[in-house]
């Protein structure tokens, strides 16, 4: 799929970001619930001539047109976003012989525009769309999220419709995109798990089209015949084989309008889709593959065949897979985890419109066998472990299936996504008839179906016997939805939440900013209470303690300090803590390095009192169980050896390394893998103990509230959490201040690796309060920030070397220093191809500068992005908490808006020119040296 807004450079412990995040609740999504005086959306009451309404269930209303495809509208006022998605109902399983991976190159070649618009991505980054296009078995998916705005909607439809009949399709475009399509191939080959999953789907699919990568097979994508392809496109991308859902905030009516007015001239196909025949027969017997590849560290995997996601049978099966791959009170994790033979283990369902499959599996201890590990990991899933599953587990599961569903349903980027993947599995109305079915489920129900279809038979094991009197699973059975449906209570609508203003005066006029004096230290606050779905609210805490100084030597253990949190307290197991936490509806994380500590929260205003007093008990009365540790080591051992053969993690690690200026015992300091596995093996309980007891406590704390809340019930929340609590150490913040690095250029091996990665970075004598900041975010957003920028047209659409390139500017609010940093991933064999078109384009682009409408444009669009930001709670809760640290405010922001609204060509140019120097950059290279073209 196209990709979109390359991030930012990870910082330096990023590899280990996985481990330090905490437990967090299934999807971070954001809930609904009404003021009492809002009043619900209701539906148009009378569409359009040409579209009829069929049926609205909890504020999602289904409307048809007369040739056949499908509308879905789900009106939510409560945020000044609104998400469209276009959804074909095709996937690779429509492919033909020789057709695979059409599904997927068309969704690219879509982007490459159609007569009217010839170059739909930039045009998506001029208008500050957050979008992008999915392929998977079964569908097509194209969405768009932005800040709500009647025009850009209207556009946007229009759009959709265009390029329902008349992309291009043309012999230039897919020879052009081409090298991108392999590019992304290549990136899904650098992972292990991805290539062994690849296998074993293939394994256990003998004649179904499941058995395929969506991707496709390299020979077929690069000898497609142009005119199949056109022909795939009209066959299938034709009104009556889609469904347009549009979610969030807009005007139901208006938006009827125009959909009439773009696809009601649509005229409904003659063609007749063509049948589908293949059905996988039942499997008889044990299959097994084994992939072997330079670096990563062991994996085990089982996959089971298991009926079709709409069916009754496959949600009882996909939460006891739940139950049974659950950290850490699962059976997998009690067999593997906990005896030291992995790491971790897993296990996902996928929901697919034919019967799909299942996977569990373990990321292996360096010592483990494999193929004892594998035994273990059958033995448990086809014996013993399924019996193990009591009422305990079912609930816990339960309750976290429906938190998430809750979460989903009251976001509305999330549920345009739920009905999508509804579509693809033959019904939008699962989304609704599947929290019905859990609510109905019974432990014997989950146990009856898991014994049934975790057989011997019917599995396909892999790793990175003929069977006496063989027991096989079932045929699939067909889904009947008629007693489901009968069930659901149509005509309903979603309550509704009043509208808030995102605008920068009226934020700051609505945060409550105040400094709560306590006799341990004050509490400085930003709290702006706002409606929200569902009550939601969230939340930013920082600790800050002692000075660099003090921190010498801890290498790692602030940071697992932190990680540790989660794991045990006072009186809590781990497994209490996650289980209050699903109680509460809530998410909590802690992630901690340095002489600083950050809380993220998100809760709901019955809950938030609640989440904040388990908080407080967390942080100060941490248990560090030296079991939990051991754990926690041996998956960051595994991690850190996965990533330190990466090209990502190797140009990364490499240019924050060069000619730093820290001591090795300075929290400051970039450490090697080696460094990191030496430091991450000394970890101690005691080590993590002495340190939460010198540093932790109250006294310079932040927090940032943004939701439906009580502010007085979070000041005393705060007073009994922090009272008599010591006072923490005083907080120095630890300088990051400008260094000469002179410039270099590393070549890195990456062998085995078919993806490279190219970096470079140029560090910059500059603070965010330099009068030339505006000009040069502009300036970096117009070279390399966007679909739309001279570094993604030049190299990403004209050069098709890379599937992600671009670049990020950063600027310190406390002293002069900075960075300019450029990135790509590319084909081993382009990377010098990519190198030379880098320098081109930087070296064009200072020569010729911007133009003013190229200006005017990246304001508009920057502008569209920073009202899309603001639109979300917890970037708001974020960002407050920023600027608690900086002493700024939202008129910080409103600052910078009106300085980019009067940029002038000449002063973004003079910006760049002055600091980006080609010649000073450093540039790290990661590739395989033996790569072919």
């Amino acid at each position: 799929m196209p990709m979109h807004r390359p991030a930012a450079l990870p910082a330096l412990l990023a590899l280990c970001s996985l481990l330090l995040m905490g437990i967090q609740g299934p999807a971070q999504a954001q809930a609904a619930a009404p003021p009492a005086q809002a009043a619900p959306q209701q539906a148009p009451a009378a569409p359009p001539q040409g579209i009829r309404q069929v049926v609205m269930i909890e504020g999602v209303t289904e409307y048809r047109l007369e040739n056949g495809l499908t509308v879905l509208l789900a009106p939510d006022d409560s945020r000044a976003q609104t998400t469209v998605n276009m959804s074909y109902r095709v996937g690779s399983r429509n492919e033909g012989p020789g057709e695979t991976g059409m599904a997927h190159l068309l969704e690219h070649l879509l982007f490459r525009g159609s007569p009217e618009h010839p170059d739909a991505l930039a045009e998506f980054s001029r208008r500050g769309l957050a979008a992008n296009g999915s392929t998977t078995t079964d569908l097509t998916n194209y969405y768009a999220t932005f800040a709500s705005n009647p025009n850009t909607l209207r556009w946007y439809l229009a759009w959709q419709a265009d390029a329902m009949l008349n992309a291009r399709i043309g012999r230039a475009d897919l020879d052009a995109e081409m090298p991108v399509v392999r590019n992304e191939m290549e990136q899904g080959e650098n992972s292990p798990f991805s290539m062994l999953l690849q296998q074993t789907d293939a394994a256990a699919y003998v004649w179904h089209p499941y058995g395929r990568s969506v991707i496709g097979a390299r020979s077929d994508v690069e000898h497609v015949d142009i005119e199949q392809l056109r022909a795939f496109y009209h066959r299938y991308y034709q009104p009556d084989n889609a469904v347009l859902i549009v979610t969030g905030r807009f005007d139901a009516a208006q938006t009827l309008q125009w959909i009439a007015r773009d696809f009601g001239p649509l005229a409904r196909p003659e063609r007749a889709l063509p049948p589908e025949y293949t059905v996988e027969p039942v499997q008889q017997g044990a299959r097994a593959v084994t992939l072997r590849r330079a670096g990563g560290s062991p994996i085990a995997i089982v996959q089971y065949h298991f009926p079709e996601g709409a069916s009754d049978a496959y949600t009882a099966l996909s939460l006891g897979t739940d139950m049974l791959a659950d950290s850490p009170a699962g059976p997998l994790y009690r067999a593997l985890v906990q005896t030291g033979q992995a790491g971790s283990v897993f296990g996902f369902a996928r929901a697919m419109k034919q019967p799909g499959y299942v996977v569990f599996g373990a990321q292996l201890q360096p010592a483990a066998d494999p193929h004892a590990v594998l035994a273990t990991l059958e033995k448990t899933l086809e014996s013993g472990g399924i019996d193990q599953l009591d009422q305990a587990a079912l609930d816990r599961s339960r309750t976290a299936w429906l938190n998430q569903w809750k979460q989903v349903y009251n976001q509305p980027a999330n549920l345009a996504d739920a009905l999508s993947n509804a579509v693809s599995r033959g019904d939008w109305r699962l989304f609704f008839i599947e929290p019905m079915r859990i609510r109905a489920l019974k432990l014997d129900d989950i146990r009856r179906q898991l014994h049934a279809w975790l057989l011997p038979s019917n599995r396909t094991s892999g790793l990175y016997l003929p069977t006496p009197d063989p027991v096989y699973a079932p045929a699939a059975p067909a889904a009947d939805l008629g007693p489901w449906i009968a069930q659901l209570k149509t005509g309903t609508d979603r309550p509704a939440v009043a509208s808030f203003d995102t605008d920068p005066q009226a934020l700051d006029a609505d945060t409550r900013r105040s400094t709560l004096n306590l006799p341990n230290g004050p509490v400085t606050l930003a709290l702006l209470p706002k409606a929200t779905p569902g009550d939601q609210v969230h939340a930013y805490m920082r600790l800050r303690f002692g000075a660099a100084e003090q921190m010498r030597g801890l290498g790692l253990v602030p940071s697992i300090t932190a990680a540790m949190l989660l794991r045990g307290a006072d009186g809590l197991s781990r497994q209490q803590i996650e289980d209050r936490l699903n109680a509460l509806d809530s998410d909590l994380s802690f992630s901690g390095g340095g002489n600083t500590l950050t809380v993220t929260m998100r809760s709901s205003r019955d809950h938030l009192p609640d989440l904040l007093a388990l908080t407080f008990r967390l942080l100060r009365h941490p248990a560090f169980p030296a079991a939990e540790l051991s754990e926690l080591q041996h998956a960051l051992l595994g991690n850190i050896e996965d990533e330190a053969v990466s090209p990502a993690w190797l140009v990364r690690n490499t240019l924050e390394r060069q000619d730093q200026p820290w001591k090795s015992d300075d929290i400051r300091y970039t450490p090697t893998a080696q460094e990191l596995l030496k430091d991450t093996q000394s970890l101690t309980p005691a080590a993590l103990k002495q340190f939460h007891d010198r540093f932790y406590g109250a006294g310079g704390i932040q927090l940032s509230v943004v939701g439906d809340f009580d502010p007085q019930a979070v000041e005393h929340s705060l007073r009994a959490g922090l009272e008599g609590w010591r006072q923490a150490p005083a907080y120095e913040r630890a300088m990051e201040p400008w260094y000469p690095i002179a410039p270099e250029v590393f070549h890195i091996p990456a062998p085995g690796k078919a993806n490279a990665n190219y970096l470079a970075a140029l560090q910059l004598k500059l603070q965010d309060t330099d009068p030339r900041w505006p000009a040069l975010i502009l300036a970096n957003y117009l070279l390399g920030g966007s679909e739309d920028s001279r570094l993604w047209q030049a190299i990403r659409v004209k050069g098709g070397l890379s599937y992600t390139v671009g670049s990020s500017l950063q600027a310190s609010s406390w002293e002069p220093s900075g960075s300019w940093t450029f990135f790509a991933t590319m084909a081993s064999q382009n990377a010098q191809a990519l190198q030379d078109a880098m320098v081109k384009t930087l070296s064009d682009t200072l020569k010729n500068g911007f133009t003013q409408d190229e200006v005017d444009q990246g304001v508009k669009s920057l502008l569209n992005y920073l009202k899309l930001g603001r639109s979300n709670d917890s970037w708001l809760a974020d960002h407050w908490l920023d600027y608690l640290d900086t002493g700024r405010s939202f008129a910080w922001q409103q600052r910078i808006i009106d300085q980019l609204k009067s940029l002038k060509a000449g002063q973004v140019n003079a910006a760049m020119r002055d600091l980006l120097k080609p010649g000073e950059l450093s540039i790290a290279v990661a590739a395989d040296p033996k790569a072919k073209p």
